[in-house]
């Protein structure tokens, strides 16, 4: 696993843990994190990591439209 020091301006005002969330929750929304991965960077269970994800606006189902069209064509 690699090692990311940032400096982040203190008027951002964000905890260590918020941003680590956010990256998360960011690498998760775009797909190059599984759940469990996600999970994983920011400390947490799946089962919290999948409760915050509405906090950062984010969908638990990271599914594209394109495979629910499929899904519902193969139903």
């Amino acid at each position: 696993m690699k090692t990311l020091t940032l400096n982040i301006p203190d008027s951002l005002d964000l905890t260590n843990r918020e941003l680590v969330m956010l990256v998360a929750s960011r690498l998760y929304e775009q797909g190059k994190l599984s759940l469990g991965q996600a999970a994983e960077l920011a400390g947490v269970t799946k089962r919290t990591f999948a409760e915050v994800l509405h906090q950062y606006n984010v969908s638990i189902f990271n599914f594209p439209p394109t495979d629910l069209s499929s899904d519902v064509e193969n139903a």
